[in-house]
C-alpha cells in the first residue's frame, strides 16, 4: 500500500477493556477510507500491529471483513488490503412523516437493497402502526427473498419522525404530529418485528446519513440543517451524533423570529410546508416535486420571493449554528430533489464574517448535502449500524467506570 496515503480514522486504545471500541475503530476506518492494509490501519488508528492483526482476524471470522488480492509496490514486502463485506450486516430504516412513510433496507456500506412507501394516518397512530408493520413486513420479505441467511444479520430498525419529543403542545395541527408523540411506537414496532428499534428526529437521521455516506463523512464537527416539511438540525459533535437530554437537540424550527409584535417559528417561514402553502401544492401529491420544479424553471414570482425570505432566515440559522457549535461546516439538506436547494444555498451566500476562521479551511463553511426524498429513511437505516459499529469514546469511559 502507499505509505503516503492520507487516511481518516479514529484513534484506538492500547489498554485493557477497549477491545470493543478498537473493533469499531477498525470498521469505521474501512468504511470511511475503503480497503486498507494492516499496516495502514495500525498507523492511522495508533493501535499496535499485533492488535490490528487480532482484530482483523476476528472480524474476518464474523464475516464483516474480507481480504483482497496482494498489492506489490516497490521493493518492499507485498501487503494485503482488507475491506468491509457489504453483506456483513444489514439495517432497516423507517421514516414516518405527515403524509408518507418510507421503509428502506441497506447493507453495511450503504447499498439500498429494498424499499417501499405507504400513506399513514397522521392523526391516528393506532391505525398507522398497523400500516407501518405491514409495510415493514412487505419490504423485509422482498429483501430476504433471495437472502434467507440475511435476516440473522439485521442490526435493527432505525425510526425517524418529526420532533420535538416529549413536549406538551396544545397545537393539534399536522405540523407537529402530536398524536404520534405520545404513542408507544418503539414498543409496538419491537413487538411486531422482533428487532431492536431506535428513534430519532428526522434532522438527526439526515445528519447520520450525511456522516456515513454524504457531505459530513470524515468530519468530527458538523451541523446539518434539514429543510423538509419542517426544519431541524442534526448535530455531529466530537465525531458523535448529539441528541440532547430528550432527543430534541437541534430543533431550530421552533426558534421564534420576527418583531416584538409578532413572533413566528422559523419552520413556519422557511420550511417546504410554507412554500407549498404559498404556491398551492399538496404535500401528499405524488407529483409534488415535478410541479415545484416547473415553478422554479418558470421563475414563478412567489417561489422567488420565498427563496429570498427563506435565505434570510436560514442565514441567521447558519450563523447561530456556527456561533454555538464552531463546526467544520454547516450542511443544508432536504427531501426535495431538483434545483430548489442549490438556488437556496446561492441566495444564502455570501455569509457574513463570523468567529469561524476562513484561512486553512478543509471544507466550505456552507455546503449542499443530500436532496433526496429518501434521505431521512437512509439516515434512519444508518442509525442501527452506527449504534452497532461506530466508535464511541463515551462507551470507553462508561466501561472504565464500571
Amino acid at each position: 500500500m502507499n505509505e503516503q496515503r492520507s487516511i481518516r480514522a479514529k484513534s484506538g486504545a492500547n489498554h485493557e477493556g477497549t477491545n470493543a471500541h478498537n473493533r469499531r475503530v477498525i470498521i469505521d476506518a474501512l468504511r470511511v477510507n475503503g480497503a486498507l492494509s494492516r499496516a495502514d490501519l495500525a498507523r492511522a488508528t495508533g493501535l499496535t500491529k499485533q492488535a490490528v492483526s487480532n482484530l482483523v482476524e476476528t472480524l474476518e471470522g464474523e464475516g464483516l471483513v474480507a481480504s483482497e488480492e496482494l498489492v506489490r509496490k516497490g521493493r518492499g514486502q507485498p501487503s494485503t488490503p482488507y475491506r468491509l463485506v457489504a453483506g456483513g450486516a444489514y439495517s432497516i430504516g423507517l421514516q414516518i412523516d405527515r403524509h408518507v412513510s418510507r421503509v428502506i433496507v441497506v447493507d453495511l456500506v450503504g447499498n439500498i437493497l429494498a424499499r417501499g412507501t405507504a400513506k399513514v394516518p397522521p392523526r391516528s397512530p393506532e391505525d398507522g402502526a398497523k400500516v407501518v408493520l405491514d409495510l415493514l413486513a412487505d419490504v423485509r420479505a422482498e429483501f430476504a427473498a433471495d437472502r434467507p441467511e440475511a435476516e440473522a444479520r439485521i442490526a435493527g430498525i432505525g425510526v425517524a419522525m418529526p420532533g420535538p419529543f416529549g413536549v406538551e403542545i396544545a397545537d393539534d395541527s399536522l405540523w407537529l404530529m402530536q398524536a404520534w408523540q405520545s404513542f408507544p411506537l418503539i414498543d409496538r414496532l419491537a413487538a411486531g418485528t422482533g428487532l431492536a428499534v431506535s428513534l430519532q428526529n428526522d434532522a438527526a437521521a439526515c445528519a447520520t446519513a450525511e456522516r456515513m455516506l454524504g457531505a459530513a463523512q470524515g468530519l468530527d464537527h458538523a451541523v446539518c440543517i434539514y429543510v423538509g416539511y419542517g426544519i431541524g438540525a442534526g448535530l455531529i459533535l466530537g465525531g458523535e451524533l448529539y441528541g440532547g437530554a430528550n432527543g430534541n437537540a437541534g430543533e431550530i424550527g421552533m426558534v421564534l423570529l420576527g418583531g416584538a409584535d409578532r413572533l413566528t417559528p422559523l419552520e413556519h417561514r422557511a420550511s417546504i410546508a410554507s412554500l407549498y402553502s404559498l404556491v398551492g401544492i399538496d404535500p401528499a401529491d405524488p407529483e409534488q416535486f415535478v410541479k415545484l420544479e416547473a415553478y422554479l424553471l418558470a421563475g414563478d414570482r412567489r417561489v422567488v420571493e420565498w427563496i429570498e425570505r427563506a435565505a434570510h432566515d436560514l442565514r441567521l440559522a447558519v450563523h447561530t449554528a456556527e456561533t454555538l457549535f464552531d463546526p467544520q461546516t454547516v450542511i443544508l439538506s432536504s427531501g426535495v430533489p431538483g434545483s430548489l436547494m442549490p438556488k437556496l444555498i446561492a441566495a444564502i451566500e455570501p455569509l457574513r464574517p463570523s468567529l469561524v476562521p476562513t484561512s486553512g479551511r478543509a471544507v466550505p463553511r456552507l455546503r449542499l448535502g443530500m436532496t433526496d426524498p429518501w434521505a431521512v429513511a437512509i439516515g434512519a437505516a444508518a442509525d442501527p449500524i452506527r449504534r452497532a459499529f461506530d466508535p464511541s469514546f463515551a462507551a470507553i469511559l462508561k466501561r472504565q467506570a464500571e
